[in-house]
């Protein structure tokens, strides 16, 4: 069975639908809590696939956050040696770093759920799935698109919503993976800042009532042609 390592920022922000479909596909995975877990003796090319999730700080905050130097460094390896890395938001934003591509304040949030526009080269790339499907967004900052990368896609907040390099590599600044029952944790966990954005809790469940249905199975539908397009 192939494996998968999970680097987990925050608790509340895991795999959501995708872990299901990783079991599905016959993966196994775990994850390592990189703020409380020493990756020191970490393996970078060990796992079959490394996913980098979201969390509430910034890819360029090192000098806060040590262990995101070790993140950075991991990933940096597994890209080098073409080893296959999904990021998903900060996970996106510390894959673009790694590649030598700046991330940086927007100026504006981007909270909730609202489509996203593919480029013209992901309408058949394992994205396409996505095409019409509002997804979750959950962010203040921006990635540019590293120069060893394809852009895949875009939103009427965030012209920089995703990017491949090869078959290997994949960084997604939106949220798939998040259920309308897993949009609770985050309400929670997410609450101080959704306050000062003045945004409506009410609202947000609204969106997920309407959109988590058709973006768990859209998600399922991208992750799978991930899989497949690694390893078959």
């Amino acid at each position: 069975m192939k494996t998968v390592v999970v680097f987990r920022h925050v608790p509340f922000e895991d795999l959501g639908t995708l872990g299901d479909t990783l079991h599905e596909c016959g993966f196994q995975f775990h994850y390592i809590d990189t703020p409380v877990t020493s990756l020191a003796t970490f393996d970078p090319l060990h796992a079959d696939v490394l996913i980098v999730l979201g969390g509430p700080i910034s890819a360029n905050d090192e000098t806060s956050y040590p262990f995101l130097c070790q993140e950075l460094a991991i990933i940096r390896q597994r890209l080098a040696q073409q080893r296959p890395v999904l990021g998903i938001c900060l996970g996106a934003q510390l894959m673009a770093r790694a590649l030598g591509a700046r991330v940086a304040p927007m100026g504006v949030k981007e909270i909730g759920y609202g489509p996203i526009q593919l480029a013209s080269v992901a309408q058949a790339s394992v994205l396409a799935p996505l095409s019409g499907v509002p997804v979750l967004h959950w962010h203040g900052d921006r990635f540019e698109i590293p120069d060893s990368a394809i852009r895949l896609a875009g939103s009427a907040v965030c012209d920089n919503q995703a990017f491949s390099v090869g078959k290997h590599a994949l960084g997604l600044q939106f949220h798939p993976e998040v259920s309308q029952t897993g949009l609770e944790g985050w309400l929670v966990g997410h609450a101080c800042e959704l306050e000062l954005a003045g945004l409506s809790l009410g609202e947000l469940r609204q969106q997920a009532a309407h959109a988590s249905a058709s973006l768990a199975l859209a998600a399922q539908q991208v992750m799978t042609r991930w899989l497949d397009q690694l390893y078959t």
